[in-house]
């Protein structure tokens, strides 16, 4: 009879424990849903220049919005209330709808307008309007091998990554590579950086600013990514010494003749894990290298070995790989496609088979991203 007591407890006690965690994940979706809703609505104030408009007014009514930009009034209340509710915006606490003013406090500015600050966050919403544009062709992708092309993402992806990694470059690039001191003096005298996955361009640019003595190439297989990256490098007046290639950095070949000459330093910033065949990659790259260059590596700052349930840097990286990075890789080729979560003992092992000697994990302090220098 004890024994009838003590099942029927055990199952009563495993009971309320799934019905705990049942709970607990609805409540979690349902927490989820107002900061991914409002991620939209920021990407919408960023798209249609919302956010712009009132820095430059100082403070707007709706009426006052809609004679500036030309939109609907009823959609742009809706809009400015929204923002004032998430406390993106500040608004008066006035009754009438009509006379509410709403401004851009000045601790949001560079946040949401400013794409250069270290806190510039829009790019963040901009990435997530792009993958979620995208979502039925990933979804659609599952019976078809999983390839969905990095353009296919369009500008909001695009847009987005240049936003999102473009302040780092602009004012940390240069205390990355303090970490690679014999790298820095070479370069000082002049020589060639190859960047490998340039993107739209800003880590070349920002690396022909470091070293105004050497000459940089930059290499992406996205054509719209190229393009920008040639107009921004000439906006910033380095095009005489950045050059911009569309090129598969696997293509052992291609490489050497874009480089011209051995490299002093080869850079692959977020790119490593989005590349098809990394390993091929990784050799290639190695071969475009002179005796004593090197490569540095910024990927995913994620744990060492898989966890389940993990932290939120990589939970954040492992959905980004569903949605995203892995889909676009698997378009490139069929090569290893490997996705966004690049673990360190992972990176230390392609290095071994691409022919490099060494991987070191380097002591640069970034919120998302660990940092390797690999030696030939």
């Amino acid at each position: 009879m004890s024994t009838i007591t003590l099942d029927t407890a055990d199952a009563a006690l495993e009971s309320a424990s799934t019905a705990e965690q049942a709970a607990a994940l609805a409540q979690r979706l349902l927490e989820s849903v107002g900061p991914a809703l409002e991620l939209l609505t920021v990407e919408l104030g960023h798209r249609v220049g919302l956010y712009a408009a009132i820095d430059a007014a100082g403070s707007v009514t709706a009426a006052d919005l809609a004679r500036r930009t030309g939109y609907g009034r009823r959609q742009l209340r809706e809009w400015l209330d929204q923002q004032a509710i998430a406390g993106i915006l500040e608004a008066d606490a006035a009754e009438d709808e009509d006379s509410r003013a709403y401004r851009l406090p000045a601790a949001h500015r560079p946040v949401l307008l400013d794409p250069t600050s270290l806190v510039h966050g829009a790019g963040l919403a901009s990435m997530f309007a792009g993958i979620a544009s995208t979502f039925d062709a990933v979804a659609g992708s599952f019976a078809d091998g999983g390839a969905v092309g990095f353009a296919q993402f369009g500008a909001p992806v695009r847009q987005g990554l240049e936003m999102i990694y473009r302040p780092g470059y602009t004012h940390a690039l240069a205390s990355w590579l303090e970490q690679l001191p014999d790298i820095e003096a070479r370069l000082d005298a002049g020589g060639v950086i190859l960047d490998a996955g340039c993107g739209t361009g800003w880590s070349s640019i920002a690396l022909a600013r470091r070293f105004p003595h050497a000459r940089v190439v930059g290499v992406d297989l996205d054509v719209a990514s190229v393009a920008e990256a040639r107009r921004h490098a000439e906006a910033a007046g380095v095009a005489d010494r950045v050059r911009f290639e569309r090129a598969d950095v696997g293509d052992a070949t291609t490489l050497r003749a874009l480089v011209g000459e051995q490299a002093t330093l080869v850079t692959v910033f977020l790119a490593l894990h989005d590349m098809n065949d990394p390993q091929r990659a990784l050799a290639a790259m190695a071969g475009t290298l002179a005796a004593e260059g090197a490569i540095l590596v910024g990927d995913a700052k994620v744990a060492d070995e898989f966890v389940a349930p993990a932290g939120e840097l990589d939970r954040m990286f492992a959905a980004f790989s569903v949605l995203h990075c892995l889909p676009a890789t698997l378009a490139e080729g069929a090569g290893h496609a490997h996705g966004t979560v690049l673990r360190a003992p992972t990176v230390a092992a392609w290095s071994a088979e691409a022919g490099l000697r060494r991987s070191t994990r380097l002591a640069i302090d970034h919120p998302t991203w660990s940092f390797y220098r690999l030696d030939p």
